[in-house]
């Protein structure tokens, strides 16, 4: 049995947790997410935990136990206590603003990238070089988050662009390295 499936989701105070045929809603005091599970994974809600449990071994099956798990469990954790990804601006002239929800961000390219917040999330810049991502939904959290690094990746060489906070950056040696 999966050994992320067997273990419970527990249900924090203020976190409401409902379903209605195959479709799991999360309510707390952050917001409210809605996910549609697979209807192989049976879902039990109790008081204050959720059990997850699949009706046979079949390689699908197996698959979507642990899965069907982690997602509820995300949405849980989302509602409750958020989630966060921190950013780091390294170069010359690199620098970030925040325009209201718009996030600015001026990279060595021509001209300013412009990123909205969506709904859920929102951004923070405590210096010109740092941003944090903050939200809700972790799938939201984490692509907006990649989609900022995906503007200037950081390079082998001199490290320039922008990378998650605990991000390591293998460095290379230029030509006349030896």
């Amino acid at each position: 049995m999966s050994r992320i499936g067997k273990n419970p989701v527990t249900i924090p105070a203020g976190v409401t947790v409902s379903m209605d045929g195959h479709t799991v809603t999360v309510k707390g005091p952050k917001g409210e997410l809605t996910r549609e599970v697979s209807p192989n994974i049976n879902i039990e809600i109790n008081e204050s935990e959720i059990t997850f449990t699949r009706p046979n071994d079949s390689k699908e099956n197996r698959s979507l136990h642990g899965t069907t798990r982690s997602l509820v469990n995300n949405m849980v954790v989302g509602v409750s206590e958020g989630f966060k990804k921190e950013l780091q601006l390294i170069g010359v002239g690199y620098r970030a603003q925040l325009q209201g929800s718009k996030l600015v961000l001026n990279v060595g390219l021509s001209h300013p990238v412009e990123f909205e917040a969506s709904e859920g999330v929102s951004f923070e810049v405590p210096s010109n070089t740092q941003i944090i991502v903050n939200g809700y939904n972790k799938e939201k959290v984490g692509e907006l988050a990649a989609n900022i690094r995906g503007v200037r990746p950081p390079e082998p060489y001199k490290g320039k662009g922008i990378r998650y906070v605990d991000e390591y950056v293998i460095r290379k040696e230029g030509k006349t390295g030896k």
